[in-house]
């Protein structure tokens, strides 16, 4: 079977009902992004932090997976498929995908805040307080602006065997991320959905680039037939 990578945004859970902050000016649910999403934010006011991500969290358990999602999970009967989401969210792994890789973490894990590898299943609300094995205090195990992508390499690597790539629902303007369409061979075809597509230079490259601009609901079910159909 052939290998598909997908990279997905904010765009393909948005249509699930949760918020983006580029939509918004730089404010995520009222919040400038920096105060919630950076290691200077976590230090400044870690209560306020972590009451935010318990909030996100708490979102999680009223939103469903939408028909991307579950179209993407589809692809699984006919390819090789593994999704690289910047997400921090649990819809694709909802909808029956089974090999995701998140760039920017997960909010249904925490970490120690002395060892990032000391990682926590978390479904509930983290408090000032709560530590782990090693008495680090429990952060949300997500990448903030200004810190490392450690599953980056890993998503290099996906990307490098792809025979095709389809992007969902990004802006295309968040590095790294962004320039993982430049690791895909020569050959793969690349499929770009979003109403708004934003063609950086990584794509402009690309020769072999078919723009849908459409929302992810729509766009994904009908690439997804056209690959169930053709099956290349």
């Amino acid at each position: 079977m052939k290998n598909i990578v997908v990279l997905t945004g904010a765009g393909i859970s948005a249509e699930s009902g949760i918020k983006t902050f580029r939509d918004a000016d730089g404010l995520w649910e009222g919040h400038d992004v920096m105060t919630v999403a950076s290691p200077n934010g976590w230090r400044a006011n870690p209560s306020l932090v972590l009451d935010f991500y318990n909030q996100r969290r708490a979102q999680l358990k009223h939103v469903e997976p939408n028909a991307a999602h579950f179209a993407l999970a589809h692809l699984e009967k006919s390819y090789h498929v593994h999704i690289v989401t910047q997400n921090v969210d649990n819809l694709h792994e909802r909808a029956g995908t089974t090999h995701i890789t998140h760039l920017h973490g997960e909010l249904t894990k925490s970490r120690s805040v002395k060892n990032e590898n000391i990682i926590f299943d978390c479904f509930e609300d983290i408090q000032l307080g709560d530590v782990a094995s090693d008495g680090g205090q429990l952060r949300p195990h997500i990448v903030w602006f200004g810190e490392a992508v450690p599953k980056f390499e890993t998503a290099i690597k996906k990307c490098e065997v792809a025979d095709i790539c389809i992007i969902i629902g990004t802006s295309m303007q968040v590095y790294p991320a962004a320039s993982l369409v430049s690791y895909v061979p020569p050959h793969c075809q690349v499929y770009y959905i979003d109403p708004r597509p934003q063609i950086n230079h990584e794509l402009s490259r690309s020769s072999n680039l078919t723009i849908i601009e459409e929302p992810a609901t729509t766009g994904v079910a009908k690439l997804v037939d056209e690959l169930l159909g053709n099956n290349f």
